[in-house]
């Protein structure tokens, strides 16, 4: 019997991922555990397994081809099995597959609950039989049939489900307009386009991954309130400890050191034990719960090609400094090469982001849920200041805190980041 091995669904956010390597073909014997197939997500690149042993007797997608999550990437079965008209429809194409649902935002989250979220609860009714009349009516509607909660014989869509779906969706639609929750939209692509002249530029497509940072981020700034603080931290004492640590860190055979402490390993543990400090700012944010974290996981943004990702460094407060440092030269390498799993960048409460690097002074990150705070890092660089009565010169940065004012006040925030200048500032006490 025909038995399908499905398109994973790694991370919550994933909806499909693209095909880029099928390591089997029709007729060839695979057992439970056995690499199929290679897939991207908008982040990370994921082998895909047999789930069973068996033949391959059919395989739905080519290289290129983008995968629906929990759906048929193939399918295995008895040797001499073949794909039968009972096999396809028992394992439809992604390209039939109901369509995901929608990002979760603050303000479907406060809404009152819309006709799709409704009759996700009736799935198996949605998928059931629907009369002639029922089709045609919710196709003209712009409705999907799957969708609609049927009410006739067996589960079956009939006419009367068409028109009360219809209605609920239509009033749902009016509550959202009055709180607010629609939004205006921005210009469509013909817009925009038309505002250039006709072959004076090219269209690079989006990949899944700008999609999913111009989506989620676009949802932070509509619905979190977001509140800045920035102060400026002097680098004399960590630069010193820094040189002091690498020079004194042993060498293996080859003469390499074994550790190479930066300044953001520093800037890592300084957040992780300002978290520490100031517990009511390891936090997320629900809309029925503060969320208290008991430790700093603490995300890290590394850039990649075509855009951004953000592992986590685990319990940050509890592991020294070359520990962290040797997570992140990890963490980099394989974030490049698109391999990190979903739980290596997926929670945390707090972020950090770095662009000193990049000669950058100052700058204000965005939150990124579950995060609660995020710290923009600008460049260090020799500054004059007052002391005492006289001018003197000093290594300084600035240190933007990005908080959804939610749950993180201003009062808070400010204590958060004077915690964090503090440990940065005299380096000794994250190594006590």
């Amino acid at each position: 019997m025909a038995r399908p091995i499905l398109m994973p669904q790694v991370g919550q956010d994933l909806t499909e991922g693209k095909v880029v390597a099928i390591k089997v073909k029709v007729g060839d014997k695979v057992k439970k555990g056995d690499i199929v197939a290679e897939v991207e997500s908008e982040k990370a690149t994921f082998d895909v397994e047999a789930f069973e042993t068996g033949t391959i007797i059919d395989i739905r997608y080519k290289v290129g081809d983008n995968a629906t999550v929990l759906q048929p990437l193939m399918m295995v079965g008895d040797e001499g099995e073949v794909a039968s008209a009972a096999v396809q429809a028992a394992a439809p194409p992604a390209a039939a597959a109901a369509p995901a649902s929608p990002p979760v935002t603050h303000a479907t989250m406060n809404a009152p609950a819309t006709a799709a979220a409704v009759t996700s609860l009736h799935a198996d009714a949605g998928s059931g039989r629907s009369s002639p009349l029922a089709r045609r009516l919710a196709r003209e509607a712009g409705l999907d049939i799957r969708q609609i909660p049927g009410s006739g014989p067996g589960g079956s869509v009939v006419m009367k489900d068409v028109e009360a779906f219809r209605q609920s969706a239509a009033a749902t639609a009016t509550v959202l307009n009055f709180a607010g929750a629609a939004r205006a939209q921005p210009p469509g692509d013909d817009q925009v386009l038309k505002l250039f002249a006709e072959g004076s530029y090219d269209l690079v497509p989006h990949d899944g991954m700008r999609k999913t940072i111009a989506r989620r981020l676009s949802e932070s700034k509509q619905t979190i309130p977001h509140f800045y603080v920035s102060v400026d931290v002097t680098l004399d004492q960590l630069l010193a400890l820094r040189e002091r640590l690498n020079t004194q860190a042993p060498k293996d055979a080859d003469g390499k050191p074994a550790w190479k402490i930066s300044v953001n390993d520093f800037v890592i543990k300084a957040m992780a034990m300002a978290l520490a400090k100031v517990p009511d700012a390891n936090v997320s944010w629900t809309e029925n719960a503060m969320v208290k974290h008991r430790h700093a996981d603490i995300g890290v943004a590394v850039s990649i090609p075509g855009g951004l990702i953000t592992p986590i460094v685990r319990k940050a407060e509890t592991k020294g400094l070359a520990q962290i440092s040797a997570e992140m030269k990890d963490y980099a390498r394989r974030a490049k090469d698109r391999k990190l799993k979903p739980e290596e960048y997926s929670g945390g409460s707090a972020a950090i982001s770095n662009m000193g690097m990049l000669n950058v002074k100052s700058f204000g990150a965005i939150v990124n849920p579950p995060h609660a705070s995020i710290l923009a890092v600008g460049s260090g660089e020799e500054r004059a200041v007052v002391r005492a009565g006289q001018v003197v010169v000093v290594q300084q940065m600035t240190i933007t805190l990005s908080t959804d004012h939610r749950c993180i006040d201003g009062a808070l925030g400010a204590e958060f980041i004077n915690a964090i200048k503090g440990y940065l500032e005299e380096p000794g006490l994250m190594l006590v």
